[in-house]
């Protein structure tokens, strides 16, 4: 038997390597490890390249027992002895024929770089419940996006999150599933989180079932794997055994626990751990040659370009993929609003407040160009039974992507706002104004508009919309002219309406405007402002826009008088009205210019003859430099 010591398979970072020992014996003489080390810097060539997948370091030739050493596609690994033997036999052969140094070549490797995002085979995660598949998710994209929380009772995944992992070489969409009860009962969440699954299994080509090898496979897991076949009888599918961290080989607790994974019905599992990264040397090498298969039966091998050069830089500015999250109180509609937004099933709805606990991310286009789309979780005040659990964490998610946005997008309940007299609660203004703090655009929604339709209703649902922006122009005056946009989001009628409005503001939080446009449009306004005091008007040398995302602006002053605060109020009116910047938020910055150019030179001479005066040490040059600026 093989056995491996202290050897874990890591990521490729950069181009740091690593490498492991592997022997016969369970200790290794010092002789021995420095043959072996010698042998592999000798021998074994690195190469960063992805068409160099195979590489052998052997011990020297005197040595009794060799000790193989194999890199796999950027990875650090071992061979097993039914491999070892193969590839010495091969050796040896190819040895005696050429009568030189062995040389093992590679055949070619598909590039799964040039392989368009959108045409990467897709990879479902599943499994039951506290598994590991979140963990396995963030492992292989390299983030920490999913929410990870040890809760047997509870699931924390609810939706459908997908991302684009990195192994080695490898490119793939991975997708992170709920856990799966078979058993559950219709109309539960789970019953509906297992149909969501199902229909995401058809359009996936692999399938990671997980089970916890400390636990062995459950009677939950046989569920689960009956379950895929009922719902995917022709998917391949891979038994990941998570967790197996603490499982050795030596005592056969792995053994064991591979042959309770047999009982699966799928093949040979997979041993690793999701958390410290162990295995995934192994699972690179089951994942490669089906991927690889994928790829070549589908020709995705090319790269098509799709992109105009012949396009301007304007219009590819304007172009540019739109981050666009939807935040507001649980159970306001704001994942019937991303569905809307998507014309599918994307995430979970139902009448459960709370439903959302991840911030799912997804990927559309919308006249030609990208959006990113984030569905947070329901906005809440942190209490005491909030500052632990999956609810702290889904907090802590919904804010930072409120800080990566461009556009937000806050929803508002119709019903709620009828009945209680009120357009925004505490929560709601809180948000609203990190919002315009940040200097992201806002857009508010108000959903569920059609609890307020019919005769009865008529006088509620014209006070709704009459009352609902001046309340919120009220609330925060800071911006003015923010849009709302009153749907259904439930009738799935309101995309055309809500992504007009977004492009819209989004358009203006990226507006430019020329110097000379803003100097002429300053001239017009400062004529027509009523000042107090004519003496002490302040005198505006030149206004101009020094960034755009959002809007902002220099004046530069000349003299000691600086814009009050009344006249920067003034002024970013001005700009929203003239220029139509409502909903963005404009900030006005101040710079006092410096005298005129004689008075600045003269200066600037006064210095530069201090500084070398200061350099003279002797009295003899002292004196000189004295004598030589007289006769000057």
């Amino acid at each position: 038997m093989l056995l491996l010591r202290n050897l874990k398979p890591f990521f490729r970072r950069k181009s740091h390597y690593s490498f492991g020992i592997l022997c016969r014996a369970t200790t290794l003489p010092d002789q021995i490890t420095s043959e072996f080390h010698e042998t592999c810097c000798r021998r074994t060539f690195w190469s960063s390249t992805s068409s160099c997948n195979e590489m052998i370091g052997l011990s020297s030739s005197n040595s009794q027992n060799p000790y193989f050493f194999h890199n796999v596609a950027e990875f650090c690994t071992l061979l097993g002895q039914e491999k070892a033997d193969e590839l010495l036999d091969n050796a040896a052969a190819s040895s005696s024929d050429r009568g030189k140094e062995t040389k093992y070549t590679t055949r070619e490797m598909v590039d799964f770089t040039q392989i368009h995002i959108n045409q990467l085979p897709r990879v479902l995660i599943m499994g039951r419940p506290n598994v590991g598949k979140s963990a396995l998710f963030n492992r292989l994209i390299r983030r920490r996006e999913a929410l990870v929380y040890n809760t047997p009772t509870d699931h924390v995944t609810r939706d459908i999150r997908e991302g684009v992992a990195k192994l080695g070489n490898l490119r793939f969409k991975v997708l992170d599933s709920a856990g799966i009860e078979a058993e559950a009962s219709s109309g539960s969440v789970l019953s509906r989180t297992a149909e969501m699954t199902g229909n995401v299994l058809s359009k996936t080509q692999l399938a990671l079932l997980l089970v916890d090898a400390r636990d062995g496979v459950l009677p939950m897991d046989l569920d689960v794997g009956k379950w895929l076949r009922k719902n995917a009888p022709g998917m391949k599918t891979i038994v990941v055994m998570n967790k197996a961290e603490s499982l050795d080989d030596c005592d056969g607790t792995l053994a064991s626990a591979a042959g309770e994974a047999y009982r699966l019905g799928f093949g040979d599992p997979i041993a690793l751990s999701a958390e410290t990264g162990l295995g995934m040397a192994e699972l690179h090498e089951t994942l490669r040659p089906l991927l690889e298969e994928y790829v070549l039966q589908n020709n995705l091998c090319a790269d098509e370009e799709v992109q105009d050069n012949d396009s301007s830089s304007e219009d590819m500015e304007c172009k540019l993929p739109l981050q666009l999250a939807i935040v507001g109180r649980p159970n306001v509609g704001k994942s019937t609003l991303l569905n809307t937004i998507l014309q599918e099933d994307r995430v979970l709805v139902g009448p459960e407040a709370g439903l959302t606990r991840d911030s799912i991310r997804a990927e559309f286009q919308y006249e030609g160009r990208t959006i990113y789309l984030v569905d947070t979780a329901g906005w809440l005040e942190r209490t005491k039974q909030q500052e632990k659990g999956p609810a702290s964490l889904s907090i802590m998610q919904s804010r930072k992507h409120l800080m990566r946005a461009h556009v937000i997008v806050l929803v508002l309940d119709a019903e709620e706002i009828a009945s209680t007299r009120r357009s925004m609660k505490h929560v709601e203004v809180v948000i609203a104004r990190r919002a315009v703090e940040e200097g992201r655009g806002l857009v508010v929604i108000v959903n569920k508009m059609d609890l307020l339709r019919g005769k009865e209703n008529y006088k509620l649902y014209k006070s709704v919309t009459e009352a609902v922006p001046q309340e919120i122009q009220t609330v925060i005056p800071q911006v003015t002219g923010i849009p709302v946009v009153f749907v259904s989001a439930l009738e799935g009628k309101s995309q055309i309406a809500v992504m007009n409005q977004v492009i819209e503001t989004y358009e203006k939080w990226c507006l430019r405007l020329p110097t000379a446009r803003l100097n002429r449009w300053l001239c017009k306004v400062m004529s027509r402002h009523s000042w107090k005091d004519q003496a002490a008007q302040p005198k505006i040398k030149y206004f101009t826009q020094v960034k755009a995302r959002p809007p902002t602006f220099i004046a530069f002053m000349s003299g000691k008088t600086q814009l009050s605060d009344t006249d920067l109020r003034f002024l970013t009116r001005s700009l929203k009205e003239d220029f139509d910047l409502g909903g963005i938020p404009v900030r006005i910055l101040q710079r006092t210019v410096e005298g005129n150019s004689r008075t600045s030179t003269s200066s600037k001479n006064k210095q530069s003859a201090n500084r070398m005066m200061e350099r003279v040490v002797s009295d003899k040059r002292t004196i000189l430099a004295v004598e030589n600026n007289s006769t000057t």
